[in-house]
């Protein structure tokens, strides 16, 4: 595997889990509709790229919204679901399936075909951009949101996610 997605997803797995705890730690947060749903959009989106990636098992993915999840700890479960879920790919993929073509589907006109490792790329940098969103509102509640920049990853020595 492509060493920089391998760091992307080391680094995505410990960040989501260090701004889990963040939340957590901040009751105004875990109960927040904004975090909560964008906290249900990061790992759903992540649930969908890499059912893509292993080729749409069972037909049509499965789609959740926020309130199938009423506590935050049910959330988490899902969260780590997610991280489960891709890790378990990331450990049997070979390096011809990060070179296979995805078509992406909800880009019609024109249409997108993107390579695995592309997909994946693209999956790792959409839930960096929303921790970010979800980072400044738990500080707009009163939270302290983490470092959890990339070269904090470097520098701490590449943690693993500790739930």
């Amino acid at each position: 595997m492509n060493p920089i997605l391998r760091d992307m997803f080391g680094h995505q797995f410990w960040a989501d889990t260090e701004l889990w705890k963040a939340i957590g730690g901040t009751a105004a947060a875990q109960d927040d509709k904004a975090i909560r749903d964008r906290l249900h959009h990061i790992h759903m989106v992540q649930r969908v790229f890499i059912w893509g990636v292993s080729g749409g098992p069972g037909g049509q993915f499965n789609v959740t919204k926020p309130d199938d999840f009423p506590s935050f700890d049910g959330l988490r479960t899902y969260a780590r679901g997610s991280h489960a879920d891709i890790q378990r790919w990331l450990d049997w993929a070979t390096d011809a399936d990060f070179s296979r073509s995805l078509p992406v589907p909800w880009f019609k006109d024109p249409p997108l075909t993107l390579t695995v490792t592309e997909a994946l790329t693209q999956c790792a940098m959409h839930s960096h951009h929303h921790r970010g969103q979800n980072a400044t509102r738990l500080r707009e509640l009163g939270g302290v949101p983490p470092s959890t920049d990339l070269i904090v990853w470097y520098w701490k020595g590449r943690p693993q996610p500790a739930w």
